[in-house]
């Protein structure tokens, strides 16, 4: 929806013209973004006979650029967002505004509403705005690097005393919300026994730690057991304790050998990753794929996927994205690990797999297969400044959302660097330098 021009009412407000400074970088760079696009793409969600007026669509958009940005949650963004003139500037006001623009709850509700596909055009907006900025060049697509890292979840460390006493816990809770009578809750020799494992597990008592879980493990069993006699013929009943039920059916049939475990109640779809770090031998969420430019790290594509698949199986996905998002049929060289061996995407691209023997490949090989490591700080940055390392959106979907958020606020960080007087400071010392020697080069041919 567009922003209303409305002038009544604003006779006596601060303009924000006047408070900022023009060569500031999000004032900049709220000039070089295209807002129209999002008002044309997102739109059509929109209803304009039903329920109180939207909020514009610039104003959503520029609330998450901000967030991915500056690494804030969503209700830290809106905080800062009455603060912040030049937060306010880019995201379309014309006047300073007092109070907040939205309830941060709105920014979920639209995340929800635009999903993924509404968040990929944001990445390819900013890797738009990068070609217009030339900090990438058409040219940099023809030289690419891929990896996959592990986007963790914002669950606590799993394990079978702590899910079954938390599972049994939301059982009874549900089960005295829907009037039903339990002949016994556990609630005291249930606490008891998990508090127990603990202290026996802290004093390396592992047989007396095993005895308590095995109670934990049945209390669980009967309070499953009693919910379902006493929904038997209740539909209405059955479908509010499904999902409980199911996951408690999934729990105590599990071993420790078993596939697809269940290591979240909230989050049942969390795997177990373990990448081979020595600091970090198992890692609990969702594998994200990761495009990026080999000559200067400007991310164009970024992919969740569900569960741990193998690396090679990952790559035609993440290399489709990269071809939506650039505008092209075909890519050029793609530099990954030796995870992706058997890819199969050889009628996308030229997959240059980096293994032993490379060092004996042409100089001019070498030079791009050296810079496939590149991109390994930038998922660290990913991790730490754009909210990847701990992913706080529900469900699958906000898997895929807050990878796209977490590229897209990493290349904002990018593009704001052209703006800044460091960088604009040795751009002009290179220019310098450059003529300084263009000078000499033309002093010597002359003598």
């Amino acid at each position: 929806m567009k922003a209303k021009n409305n002038k009544a009412g604003l006779l006596f407000q601060q303009p924000l013209k006047p408070l900022v400074n023009p060569d500031h970088s999000l004032v900049q760079l709220s000039e070089v973004v295209n807002w129209s696009r999002f008002e044309e793409k997102f739109g059509s969600l929109y209803s304009p006979d039903s329920g109180r007026p939207a909020k514009p669509i610039r104003l959503m958009v520029g609330l998450q650029y901000l967030k991915y940005t500056f690494n804030l949650s969503d209700e830290a963004i809106v905080a800062g967002w009455v603060e912040n003139p030049y937060w306010q500037y880019f995201c379309g006001e014309r006047y300073f505004q007092h109070e907040p623009p939205i309830d941060p709850t709105s920014m979920t509700k639209w995340r929800n509403k635009v999903k993924s596909d509404g968040l990929e055009e944001l990445l390819e907006e900013t890797i738009k705005a990068g070609l217009k900025l030339k900090v990438i060049k058409k040219n940099d697509f023809n030289k690419l690097v891929a990896d996959t890292t592990v986007q963790q979840k914002n669950i606590t460390y799993p394990t079978d005393a702590k899910l079954c006493h938390k599972l049994r816990i939301k059982l009874v809770d549900l089960a005295k919300a829907s009037k039903l009578q339990l002949r016994q809750s556990y609630e005291r020799v249930g606490k008891r026994a998990y508090v127990m494992q603990g202290r026996y597990r802290r004093a390396k008592q592992f047989k007396r730690a095993k005895k308590e879980v095995k109670k934990l493990r049945n209390y669980l069993r009967r309070i499953t057991k009693e919910v379902e006699r006493n929904i038997a013929g209740n539909e209405q009943l059955r479908i509010i304790f499904d999902t409980l039920l199911q996951a408690a059916k999934k729990l105590l049939a599990q071993t420790k050998k078993s596939k697809n475990k269940l290591y979240s109640i909230h989050e049942p779809h969390v795997c177990c990753i373990g990448k081979g770090k020595s600091h970090k031998k198992y890692e609990f969420g969702n594998k994200v794929g990761i495009v990026t430019t080999a000559k200067n790290n400007f991310i164009v594509g970024a992919l969740g996927f569900e569960g741990n698949p193998y690396d090679g199986h990952t790559l035609r996905a993440n290399l489709k994205q990269t071809m939506n998002l650039i505008g092209r049929e075909k890519l050029g060289d793609v530099y990954v690990d030796g995870g992706y061996k058997k890819h199969g995407c050889e009628d996308i691209g030229n997959v240059e797999i980096v293994e032993k023997g490379w060092r004996k490949k042409k100089r001019s090989i070498k030079r791009w297969i050296k810079r496939r490591s590149r991109i390994e700080p930038t998922i660290g940055h990913l991790k730490e400044d754009n909210r990847l390392g701990r992913n706080f959106l529900k469900g699958v979907e906000g898997d895929k959302m807050n990878a796209l958020g977490s590229a897209f606020g990493y290349n904002m960080r990018k593009l704001l660097k052209k703006f800044t007087f460091a960088y604009i400071f040795m751009l002009k010392i290179i220019e310098f330098y450059r003529n300084l020697a263009m000078k000499s080069k033309l002093k010597t041919r002359l003598a």
